[in-house]
């Protein structure tokens, strides 16, 4: 039995993969905007209600994927004389993937958990300006500025990314290039950041700070 058009299917079911990925982006972007703009909570809210829809496209999408990928591999497994009824047994895998589906799944898409973090962290700089203003704002600016400081690099962070692990924050590029030294070294890497004690930084566990360097660039404006 030849695979080849099923093959070429899932690779776009891939594709529209990457496009519910793009879109969770930019509704992550719009909502940042809103926050930054004093808009309204229900506007805010509408684009969670995006990302969760997004989510439940994405979960449909994956377990449709698995659903043939797993008919594939049997098939292959079994070598029937006859071609079975590709299309039924598809079927009856999605719909018990589907069937085990429950809300919590959405809450761990990992694009939502990013859209709310980065959510939180947006409200709490806006929502905390009035404290700031209460403090001498020379000492407000030096704070905020130290944040802005790459512990690798030592200068001014112009891609940061968090670390989910830790919560520190680096220049993508610097943590990137001795995450890849380290490697072809064959060892672990330690958190940069003076007294931390996570010892195994990974590319996988780095986000991009969308907070962060909206803060970065508008003090370089102001």
């Amino acid at each position: 039995i030849s695979f080849n058009c099923v093959d070429s299917s899932l690779s776009s079911l891939k594709n529209c993969q990457s496009y519910i990925n793009t879109g969770m982006d930019i509704a992550t972007h719009v909502a940042l905007d809103l926050v930054e703009s004093f808009n309204d909570v229900e506007d805010v809210d509408s684009m969670e209600n995006v990302m969760l829809e997004y989510a439940a496209m994405d979960r449909e999408l994956n377990h449709y994927m698995r659903a043939i990928e797993e008919t594939v591999n049997q098939i292959k497994r079994e070598k029937p004389e006859n071609i079975p009824d590709l299309k039924n047994l598809v079927k009856e895998k999605f719909t018990a993937l589907e069937s085990k589906n429950s809300d919590s799944d959405l809450q761990r898409n990992e694009k939502y958990m990013y859209f709310k973090d980065q959510l939180k962290e947006m409200r709490k700089q806006y929502n905390g300006n009035e404290a700031i203003e209460q403090i001498d704002e020379d000492i407000a600016v030096t704070q905020s500025q130290m944040n802005f400081i790459c512990p690798i690099t030592q200068m001014e962070m112009k891609r940061p990314v968090r670390n989910k692990v830790c919560g520190h924050t680096y220049e993508e590029d610097a943590i990137l290039r001795i995450i890849q030294n380290r490697k072809q070294q064959k060892k672990k890497v330690r958190c940069p950041k003076i007294g931390c004690s996570h010892a195994d930084v990974k590319g996988s566990d780095l986000v991009p700070d969308e907070v962060l360097k909206r803060a970065i660039d508008s003090q370089n404006k102001q």
